[in-house]
C-alpha cells in the first residue's frame, strides 16, 4: 500500500482466484475514527473514481469523519481483467468484495452500492448477512426496468475511444446530457476522467469490453430480486433514485420502502441513472444517513 494522493491510499489485493484488484482507502482526517467505515461499490462499467467526492465528504466531515473504502471490480478501472468473461457476474464480484473486506477487516461496514454495486450488496445480504451494515442503494432495486437495461446493453463495450480529454468530455456530455440536465458544462470533463482510464496523457477504455458479453446473453427482463432485497431488512436502508432514471422506477422505490422496516428514499432532481454523487443534496443525505444510523446503534448498545 502506497500513498499517492493526500486524500487516499492505494490498495492492491489478490482475490481467491488470483486476480489483482485495485481499491482505495480514504482515511478519516482525525486519524483513528470510532465511526463505522463505509465501502463503496460501483456500477457495471464504472470504477472507484465515481466515489471520490463522496469519500472526501465522509472522510473529512467536520462533525464526524470516517474511513471510506472504494473498489474497482474485476475488469474495471485499475483492476486486472479476467480471461473468462463469464466471471463478470454478480456472485463472483460479491466474492471479490468479501475477499477485500476480509483483508481490511470490514465486517459490518456501511455500504454504498451504485447500480451493479447495489446488486452485489443485495446478494451479499442473502449470502453473508453479518458482513454489511447500513446500506445506500444508488438507483437500483430488486426490479430493473428492461428499457434501461437495454440502453446499457446497447452502449457497453461499443463506445468509440476519444482521442483527447476534450473529446472525451464531449462524448460523455452528448451521451448523458438528456438524462442529466442538472450537470453543468464544466463538470463533464471531470466526469469523463472518472469513466475513462488514462495512458500517456490520453483517455483509454476504463473497463474490459468483454463485460458487455455478460449483458448480451440476456433475452428478456431480469428476474426480480425481492428475496435478496428482503435479506437486507436487518439493516437501515437509504434508496436514492434519479428523477429521470430508466432503471429504478418510482413504483419499485415505493415498494422497497413499504417492505423494509427501516428504509427511506430520496429522489435526486435533474439526474438519471445513476445519480453521480457529486451534488450537495446527495452527499449531505448520505452523510446524514450514516450519522443517524451510528447514533441509533449507540443508543441501542447503551439501552
Amino acid at each position: 500500500m502506497t500513498a499517492t494522493h493526500q486524500a487516499f491510499e492505494e490498495i492492491r489485493f489478490t482475490t481467491r482466484d488470483g486476480l489483482r484488484l485495485y481499491a482505495r482507502r480514504y482515511p478519516a482526517t482525525m486519524g483513528y475514527s470510532p465511526l463505522r467505515p463505509v465501502l463503496c461499490l460501483p456500477g457495471l462499467t464504472r470504477n472507484c473514481r465515481d466515489f471520490h467526492d463522496l469519500a472526501l465528504a465522509l472522510s473529512k466531515a467536520t462533525d464526524g469523519p470516517r474511513d471510506v473504502f472504494t473498489i474497482d471490480f474485476r475488469g474495471r478501472g485499475l483492476s486486472d481483467h479476467d480471461k473468462d468473461w463469464k466471471n463478470y457476474a454478480v456472485p463472483v464480484e460479491m466474492l471479490d468484495v468479501l475477499d477485500f473486506m476480509a483483508c481490511e477487516e470490514l465486517s459490518g461496514c456501511g455500504i454504498v452500492g451504485t447500480s451493479r454495486g447495489g446488486l452485489v450488496a443485495m446478494v451479499m445480504a442473502a449470502a453473508q448477512p453479518t458482513m454489511l451494515g447500513p446500506v445506500v442503494m444508488n438507483d437500483i432495486g430488486p426490479v430493473i426496468e428492461w428499457k434501461g437495461l437495454a440502453r446499457i446493453s446497447a452502449y457497453a463495450g461499443r463506445i468509440p475511444l476519444p482521442g483527447s480529454w476534450r473529446e472525451a468530455a464531449k462524448l460523455v456530455r452528448d451521451m448523458n446530457a438528456r438524462a442529466f440536465p442538472a450537470i453543468a458544462e464544466e463538470e463533464w470533463e471531470p466526469i469523463a476522467r472518472q469513466w475513462f482510464n488514462e495512458r500517456n496523457g490520453v483517455p483509454v477504455m476504463g473497463y474490459d469490453k468483454e463485460i458487455a458479453r455478460s449483458l448480451s446473453v440476456l433475452d428478456g427482463p431480469m428476474p426480480s430480486l425481492w428475496p435478496q432485497f428482503e435479506a437486507m431488512k436487518h439493516v437501515p436502508l437509504l434508496v436514492l433514485r434519479g428523477e429521470k432514471s430508466d432503471i429504478l422506477s418510482a413504483e419499485t422505490t415505493a415498494e422497497m420502502v413499504r417492505r423494509h422496516p427501516d428504509a427511506r428514499a430520496l429522489t435526486v432532481p435533474g439526474q438519471g441513472h445513476a445519480p453521480m454523487l457529486r451534488d450537495h443534496l446527495t452527499l449531505d443525505a448520505i452523510k446524514d444517513f450514516f450519522a443517524a444510523t451510528d447514533a441509533a446503534a449507540r443508543e441501542k448498545a447503551a439501552a
